[in-house]
């Protein structure tokens, strides 16, 4: 996964209003990456998901997660948003940077798994989320999350 997340995966001093419209932009983005065939379907299977329970982690990070056969790469796409918006998580607090994990319905045993606990364990870190809070550069946050994807 050495090089799992470029730099055309992160969206930075994004100006968006609710929950449902930062995973619609995802959706959107992942097609315009090539990534999804149906942004629609995507998006419905956010919304399913969503509908589990809170996706919001702490210190506000979310880290909304999707399978679906419209889904035909693994991708990780983040946005970062000029202020922080809604969103049910585990400390209460709004989000202003979703992490968002999309995955085919045919890889969901193996990479879904990998990416969320990689993912999880990155969001215990306080460098990283120092990191990623204090920059607008896409290259240095896809950096920081290719680096611990690939950690052991």
């Amino acid at each position: 996964m050495s090089d799992f997340v470029r730099a055309e995966n992160v969206f930075v001093k994004q100006s968006i209003g609710t929950r449902e419209e930062v995973l619609r932009f995802i959706c959107d983005k992942a097609a315009e990456l090539g990534a999804v065939d149906d942004a629609d379907t995507a998006y419905e299977a956010f919304l399913a998901r969503e509908a589990m329970g809170e996706t919001g982690m702490t210190d506000g990070f979310a880290v909304p997660h999707a399978k679906s056969a419209a889904i035909r790469d693994a991708i990780v796409i983040v946005v970062k948003n000029d202020r922080p918006i809604e969103w049910p998580s585990f400390d209460e607090k709004p989000v202003d940077v979703a992490i968002a994990l999309l995955v085919p319905d045919s890889d969901v045993a193996s990479t879904h798994i990998k990416l969320l606990s990689k993912t999880a364990v990155l969001l215990m870190r306080d460098e990283f989320k120092n990191l990623v809070h204090g920059t607008d550069d896409p290259q240095a946050i896809a950096d920081a999350i290719n680096a611990g994807l690939n950690e052991d």
